[in-house]
């Protein structure tokens, strides 16, 4: 038996888990916040540091061997020809690049060439956006700028001394609009349409690689990004989806290529493990049940729940479509929510509730049939987010998704798929493991959910919004669900 460690530096906190090499299992936790404010746009990456050394505090990685680190997304880190930062890291909330991004897809001829390019659109959120604005904004910064990496990246670095190599992996690279994950390579032509020249980009590593030892000799594995280190820390694998419930949504799959979308609609990743992770985001997801709430006057989304489950499928015939701060999928930024099928017998704020979780999770299922509609293989959704545990929507996902629901247990995943990499990493060091079959650890604790005999009931749901859907924005999906 050998112990790891799995390391997730958040927005908000950094969280490590040590677990046992063979079964996963978490030995020991450490956890601590970020000194900083959680929705800051910029930061000084010292504040990772000494967030990271407070969780390792108390001899918490005593005996460990390898460690994996993820990281938030889409950040910026910016260094001087001598490794210093030239200004703060820009975070991947930040959206003061949202001009530079539509002057980079002009740039390229549209939005279908960077599809083919990088898999991906850019948006204000990415790296080579945020570069772009550099110029724009500042550029007697960007003038300095030699070397550019994300936050997993500069974490690695930072643990291994500030090595001369600098190092990534498909995850995090396939996030930046520079790196192809259909290709598995970069595109310097898109840097220099960014930057106006080159910059040193990070060497990619592959899944199962190391990339160092420390002075102590503790090896350090490749990293992923945030997004990816959780899918691995599920054990999600082809044929699986996770649909994520936060204020907007997500919905990802596991999939054996990348998907060029000149729509702009899928964001082409790839994974920890060597596959592909296609994601589509929804613009509004329990934001449409915080503010059919507020419109209720109930007390919170568990109220909220309750009182849907009183109504009955189709909701008495109320539709609300969720569009509520426009939309990305379907791609109607500038449109609003809408209420339909209004009559007497359905003005009851049963059907009201019912229609917003219905609303919700049909938007979602739209997203879905987007990577369907790729081929992609949906056998089980794994449901994620603290809304995920609502009754209501416990209720209706199986028969709305058409498929079985599984809902993991709350746990730090990210952190567990950090501490995953770093077992496949320090076995194929030591000939244990082969470079291309990750461990196998135990699978998540879950509720698993079937749709059981409530599969046409689901069906009839979905008809009913895709027809309000079709009737108000027609063409909205250009035919693809």
């Amino acid at each position: 038996m050998g112990i790891v460690a799995g390391l997730d530096s958040s927005s908000a906190f950094t969280h490590i888990v040590v677990c046992d090499t063979d079964t996963g299992e978490v030995l020991r936790q450490g956890y601590a916040a970020h000194p900083i404010e959680a929705k800051a746009s910029e930061v000084d990456p010292q504040a990772w540091l000494l967030s990271l050394g407070e969780a390792a505090s108390g001899g918490l990685l005593e005996g460990v061997q390898a460690i994996g680190v993820s990281a938030q997304q889409h950040g910026l880190v910016p260094l001087d020809h001598q490794g210093n930062l030239v200004r703060p890291a820009l975070l991947g909330n930040d959206r003061r690049a949202q001009a530079a991004a539509a002057d980079l897809i002009d740039g390229l001829g549209g939005r279908q060439p960077w599809a083919e390019a990088v898999g991906a659109v850019p948006q204000a959120s990415q790296p080579v956006a945020k570069l772009r604005w550099m110029v724009r904004s500042e550029p007697e910064n960007a003038q300095r700028v030699a070397a550019v990496l994300q936050p997993h990246d500069w974490l690695v670095w930072q643990l291994l001394g500030r090595p001369a190599r600098r190092t990534t992996d498909r995850g995090a690279a396939s996030g930046t609009g520079y790196w192809s994950a259909g290709s598995g390579s970069y595109r310097p032509d898109l840097v220099e349409l960014a930057l106006g020249r080159q910059a040193a980009l990070p060497e990619v590593l592959g899944p199962a690689d190391a990339a160092g030892m420390t002075p102590e000799g503790l090896l350090i594995s490749a990293g992923t990004g945030e997004t990816m280190a959780a899918a691995f820390g599920l054990g999600v694998a082809v044929g699986d989806a996770v649909v994520s419930l936060g204020a907007s949504g997500s919905v990802m799959a596991v999939h054996h290529e990348a998907l060029a979308d000149p729509t702009g609609m899928i964001t082409s990743f790839a994974d920890a493990t060597g596959m592909h992770l296609p994601v589509v985001h929804t613009s509004n997801a329990v934001r449409a049940l915080r503010g059919t709430a507020e419109m209720l006057g109930v007390d919170g989304l568990d109220e909220l729940s309750a009182l849907a489950l009183k109504s009955t499928p189709g909701a008495s015939g109320l539709v609300l479509l969720p569009y509520l701060e426009g939309e990305r999928t379907p791609q109607l930024p500038h449109t609003a929510g809408t209420l339909s099928g209004l009559r007497r017998e359905s003005m009851k704020p049963e059907h009201l509730a019912r229609a917003a979780f219905e609303g919700m999770l049909c938007s979602l299922s739209d997203a879905l049939d987007v990577l369907r509609g790729r081929g992609v293989e949906v056998r089980r959704v794994f449901l994620l987010g603290a809304a995920a545990e609502l009754p209501a929507v416990q209720a209706l996902a199986p028969s709305v998704f058409g498929t079985q629901v599984v809902v993991p247990q709350p746990a730090e995943y990210a952190a567990l798929g950090a501490a995953r990499q770093a077992a496949w990493a320090l076995g194929v060091s030591q000939g244990t493991l082969d470079p291309r079959t990750p461990p196998a650890w135990r699978d998540a604790a879950a509720q698993v959910l079937e749709p059981g005999d409530e599969l046409a009931v689901g069906r009839a749901v979905r008809q009913q919004y895709g027809a309000t859907r079709d009737q108000i924005h027609p063409g909205a999906f250009g035919g693809t669900t």
